[in-house]
């Protein structure tokens, strides 16, 4: 039940919703344009640029926990978690921007800067994100609220998603003219410089209000037998790792679909519709402003793929954004994990169909994507605040409360997803045969349509069955939140 202790101010809402803006600038990034950007602008491997990404992805997951563990010692006047997302967030912008800035080196000097400049990035990207998806678990005791931020959190995450998709690609081509590693780095300097001020900005405008029980003393031993006895994290902790290898083989995949697999006078042809194909006369009005940003196809159709993949995931993060508004009060009223369900069934069934349509048929393609944003989109809160109901019911049974080591657990996961994903997107279109900047083979054709399709779907499939085996339901969730809410209570009127 919510009072008006457990209230989160709207103001301070937003202000958390900015660090999630800033993080999937990263997130995004990383998920849809890495892989390419280092086998067609740096010209690495496919093999080695999947073996750089499962080799330090797995080893930066095991950071994790360690940072979950710190930040939730750390004490200071600004909060546990706070503190981190203060202190990370000028290296990480600048370190994100030197990932993409692709130096003169010989192959062996660019691989060796790659593994440097990512695990530094991967590091940074602990070390803020955990005590900031943390935060969220201690800025109010009230389950509604959580739904409440997390919403504001994610229509934050789609803001971000929107202009990392919509921007990068025709920017890039933009500012580069011709030359993508140019471009790379002075597009990726915009976004670099935006995290920064995001994270500060969202520092300086969020609170921490859940403390642990009085008298927990700091144990890691205990809070790691707690953690991992719990069924609902470790069903979590699988659900998470399958989602973010799904996002990332998706993700790539749909970049190289775009580019070599779907036929592109069609896809100029498709944009003419939307107004961004250019006419034999230079752009005049609306038209001058998208061109400016590289999001008018050119006479010659050299950018279509990179227009059409922008728009394919604007009109996506539109419709997500919808679905993360009817998060909250669809979850209030079937509870979140029945929503999680129905929304995680629309998706693979959107992913599947993927498969079947032809070079031609752009339209299709689009209209599965909305279907796939549908479905996905009330989901996208839905994870984070279950976790925060995981650390509720882990304090509800053993009286200890690690909000942060089980955001740490569960991040482990999703670096390990990213991990896992990135080496299998680079490693299957490798073993398709794959061969960048020139036309594809069938074989290599029919491994990208895989990928980006029937790949991700199997792996839903599975996200499905860990949604159903998860213990926590809407009745349980609301006796946890009286119950702990009476001992809080209790508490204070003893203390």
């Amino acid at each position: 039940m919510t009072t008006n202790a457990s209230v989160v101010p709207a103001r301070e809402k937003v202000g958390y919703a900015l660090g999630d803006i800033a993080t999937n600038f990263f997130f995004q990034s990383m998920i849809l344009y890495q892989t390419r950007f280092y086998t067609d602008t740096v010209g690495l491997s496919a093999v080695a640029v999947g073996t750089m990404f499962l080799v330090l992805r797995l080893g930066d997951a095991v950071l994790d926990p360690v940072i979950g563990a710190l930040s939730d010692r750390t004490q200071s006047r600004w909060g546990k978690f706070r503190p981190w997302i203060l202190g990370t967030a000028v290296p990480f912008g600048l370190v994100f921007w030197l990932v993409y800035v692709t130096p003169d080196f010989g192959p062996a000097g660019k691989l060796v800067y790659a593994y440097i400049t990512y695990s530094l990035v991967m590091m940074l990207y602990s070390a803020n994100n955990t005590p900031y998806s943390a935060l969220m678990g201690v800025m109010t005791p009230d389950a509604s609220e959580r739904s409440s931020i997390a919403s504001y959190r994610f229509v934050g995450a789609l803001v971000g998603q929107f202009f990392i998709q919509a921007l990068p690609l025709p920017l890039v081509a933009k500012l580069g003219g011709g030359d993508s590693a140019r471009g790379w780095a002075l597009t990726m300097a915009i976004f670099g410089a935006l995290i920064i001020v995001l994270n500060l900005i969202t520092f300086a405008t969020t609170r921490e209000r859940v403390q642990p029980p009085p008298g927990q003393k700091p144990s890691l031993r205990e809070d790691i037998k707690n953690v991992f006895s719990s069924r609902p994290w470790v069903v979590m902790f699988v659900l998470t790792l399958l989602v973010f290898t799904m996002l990332v083989v998706r993700g790539s995949s749909l970049n190289y679909l775009f580019t070599y697999y779907l036929d592109q006078p069609t896809i100029t042809a498709f944009l003419r519709d939307f107004g961004l194909s250019a006419s034999t006369g230079p752009p005049t009005g609306a038209n001058a402003l998208l061109d400016s940003l590289g999001l008018v196809v050119r006479p010659d159709s050299s950018n279509a793929a990179a227009v059409g993949l922008s728009l394919f995931f604007v009109l996506g993060t539109l419709v997500q954004i919808v679905g993360i508004v009817a998060s909250k009060p669809l979850a209030d009223r079937f509870g979140k994990k029945a929503v999680f369900i129905a929304g995680v069934s629309v998706t693979t069934l959107a992913t599947a169909l993927v498969f079947w349509a032809g070079p031609t048929q752009v339209g299709l393609l689009f209209w599965l994507n909305i279907l796939w944003s549908a479905g996905w989109g009330p989901t996208i809160p839905l994870l984070w605040v279950m976790i925060a109901d995981v650390a509720d019911h882990s304090e509800w049974l053993t009286g200890r409360r690690a909000t942060g080591f089980m955001f740490a657990g569960i991040l482990f996961a999703l670096k390990a997803g990213l991990s896992l994903g990135g080496a299998l997107s680079a490693w299957v279109v490798n073993a398709y045969g794959y061969v960048p900047n020139v036309a594809q083979s069938e074989r290599a054709l029919s491994g990208i349509r895989l990928a980006a399709s029937i790949y991700p779907a199997l792996m839903l499939c599975l996200v499905i069955v860990c949604l159903v085996v998860y213990p926590i339901g809407k009745k349980l969730n609301l006796r946890i939140q009286e119950e702990l809410a009476q001992r809080r209570q209790q508490a204070l009127a003893g203390s």
